[in-house]
């Protein structure tokens, strides 16, 4: 029987980590559609609201059905906006492993919510679901992306060489990959030791009914 991630709400001081639905299309498309979601992830470019529509009905719920992993939709507690996007991936449960990865709307950066929203994900796998490892991987120029890795207690275990493929716009306004190299993070339990609890502590669970 395929293990899979339960539907789960995730309150921290100043976010809610929610499943998606189709009222975030708008917010969704608007965001991958950034200069930096382009050039750091392979979200085609442009990323359209159907794109959205079928990631949020489709890509997403088979995901999590088939045990691979979880999207959640990162938003503001006071005013409910889409502030981006945390996603699990590539999950073995065998060895309690999962790989993480985050993506902030551009108007929210700066404010500390994605290591904010990393960290409680952190905490509900490891407290909740005791989970062993996360990874996290992130293009060895994107330096936002790693003082993120660093700020939730992430150790640099090495660099896979050539492993990445990150993207920069052409003369004509299209992209162009550019192969560059993966710089590997883990995270075990024992690394967030001591983090604020007022996070992602117990309280902050709350399941929602089967969103698949």
């Amino acid at each position: 029987m395929t293990s899979t991630f339960p539907s789960i709400s995730i309150s921290t001081e100043r976010l809610v980590l929610r499943p998606f639905d189709t009222d975030d299309v708008p917010a969704l498309a608007e965001m991958m559609n950034d200069e930096q979601v382009g050039a750091w992830t392979d979200v085609p470019q442009p990323f359209s609201e159907q794109a959205a529509h079928t990631w949020i009905t489709e890509h997403a719920p088979s995901e999590r059905a088939r045990g691979n992993g979880l999207g959640l939709a990162v938003t503001e507690f006071l005013t409910q906006r889409l502030v981006g996007v945390i996603q699990l991936a590539k999950t073995d449960w065998h060895v309690r492993s999962t790989e993480l990865s985050y993506i902030i709307a551009p108007w929210a950066r700066g404010e500390g919510y994605a290591s904010e929203a990393a960290l409680a994900t952190a905490q509900w796998l490891f407290n909740d679901q005791k989970f062993e490892r996360i990874e996290l991987r992130t293009a060895a120029d994107n330096t936002a992306s790693q003082q993120v890795a660093q700020k939730i207690g992430c150790i640099s275990e090495g660099v896979l060489r050539g492993a990445c493929i990150a993207h920069v716009r052409t003369e004509g306004g299209g992209w162009s990959d550019v192969r560059t190299d993966f710089i590997v993070w883990s995270l075990l339990p024992e690394d967030i030791e001591g983090a604020d609890g007022h996070l992602a502590d117990a309280g902050g669970f709350t399941s929602y009914p089967d969103w698949n």
